[in-house]
């Protein structure tokens, strides 16, 4: 579970990073910068489901649980 939610919060600062980069090319790449930021907010609600579901099945516990 862990190695999951690390793969998926890489893969929202890669999409930020990649964002940053598009926008910091001009203005002509908005396209690619929309595109990196919707990957990023989808992979955001992934990883909310993820936690949510692992913190139901019992697989993770908040700070203080275990």
């Amino acid at each position: 579970m862990k190695v999951i939610i690390a793969v998926v919060m890489l893969g929202i600062v890669a999409s930020l990073g990649h964002a940053l980069f598009a926008m910091s090319s001009g203005p002509d790449h908005s396209g690619r910068v929309v595109r990196a930021l919707t990957v990023r907010v989808a992979l955001s609600l992934v990883l909310f489901i993820v936690l949510i579901v692992g913190w139901h099945l019992g697989l993770i516990a908040p700070h203080g649980g275990r």
